[in-house]
């Protein structure tokens, strides 16, 4: 009997079917996180497209806007739209240039961040969409789940997501072309890693000199992920519709119930598949501020400040080599999440009780 194959075997193979057929794409390739997906998807974009511009969001995770630079592409950024914590689409399009080789967009903690202008005017001018569906796995523009508007989507199965391997990723495409760079980018840029007879043979026949399961066609990485995460990934998607639509029902329970006197409460919530219950003052009061987080700590709720991924990017020490110290005080609409917005857990068991307690003692508190 064979040793099992612990790494990249069968069931890596049947978790990336069912998420595609999940999905409503043509491929998918299972990875070790959200983080390396986002790597992948620039690094094949830098392969089939060459270097340049990415137009990235102000609020989104680190590694959307690491991938940028560690690819050697420029990071332009923009402001976001309130209403979706996504990006302002009239930004998105005022600043593609001859340069701008993608738009990189990210769909915030369960909002759907697309809509038709935005889509109608990337078609226009050529330009590629990526989608990072990390925080947002079942979302729909139009009855249509995003990660399959883009040329290219990021999914994460981090423990915290709608789903988890522990951890682990997935980039989607439609495009065989995308497919076949991804999964040889995926395990040290292999060419016996890709499917594709033809794009074997044709660096083959290009490299007689070399031994034909030993040739490298890019300079890569290894960001494989193994059988057992794939097990987990296939048991859990099983269960990521029904637990979405309580997940749904909860979003809607904490924003119905919140006093939109004091709370942003105007979300788009159409087509959202929130894990996160977003919490945002509405305008700017450190009042308000202390004693929600004071509230918070003394009913031991768990959250994050600045909601998703600590904020406004442009104010971390990563980026500012690159921006300068004070390219964040062009975006006044992501600063304001970044001090006066939190996420708090949203999860398939959590008591819809807790969720209109929680929000009494916030409307309770006073603002001055």
């Amino acid at each position: 009997q064979d040793d099992p194959r612990l790494t990249q075997g069968n069931e890596v193979r049947t978790f990336e079917q069912e998420w595609s057929d999940w999905l409503g794409v043509k491929y998918s390739v299972f990875v070790n996180s959200g983080s390396s997906a986002n790597l992948l998807s620039l690094a094949a974009i830098k392969q089939l497209y060459g270097g340049g511009e990415i137009i990235v969001p102000t609020l989104t995770w680190v590694s959307d806007i690491a991938s940028v630079l560690q690819c050697g592409f420029d990071p332009v950024f923009v402001d976001i739209d309130q209403h979706t914590l996504g990006m302002d689409v009239d930004e998105v399009l005022a600043k593609i240039t001859p340069n701008t080789r993608a738009v990189f967009l990210t769909h915030i903690l369960g909002y759907n961040a697309l809509n038709q202008k935005l889509l109608d005017g990337l078609k226009a001018r050529k330009i590629p969409l990526i989608e990072d569906v990390c925080e947002s796995h079942g979302a729909t523009f139009k009855g249509q789940k995003v990660g399959t508007f883009g040329e290219m989507s990021n999914f994460s199965f981090y423990y915290a997501h709608h789903m988890s391997t522990i951890e682990g990723g997935m980039v989607c495409t439609n495009d065989p072309k995308i497919y076949e760079t991804v999964r040889m980018l995926r395990s040290h840029g292999m060419i016996r890693e890709a499917l594709s007879d033809e794009v074997k043979e044709g660096y083959k026949d290009k490299h007689p000199d070399l031994n034909p399961d030993f040739i490298f066609a890019f300079p890569s990485y290894n960001v494989r992920s193994t059988e057992l995460n794939a097990v987990l990934g296939r048991s859990q998607l099983k269960r990521l519709d029904a637990n979405n639509e309580i997940r749904r029902e909860n979003l809607k329970l904490f924003l119905d119930n919140l006093d939109p006197e004091k709370y942003f409460t105007e979300f788009a919530t159409e087509g959202s598949s929130n894990y996160a219950f977003t919490l945002v003052i509405r305008e700017p009061n450190g009042v308000l501020y202390e004693n929600v987080v004071d509230a918070l700590h003394s009913h031991n709720v768990e959250f994050r400040r600045g909601t998703s991924g600590g904020g406004n990017q442009l104010r971390q020490p990563y980026i500012k080599p690159y921006v300068g110290e004070e390219a964040y005080k062009n975006f006044p609409k992501v600063d304001h999440i970044h001090f006066y917005g939190f996420y708090i857990g949203n999860y398939p068991d959590l008591e819809q009780s807790k969720i209109t307690q929680l929000c009494d003692i916030l409307n309770a508190l006073p603002s001055r």
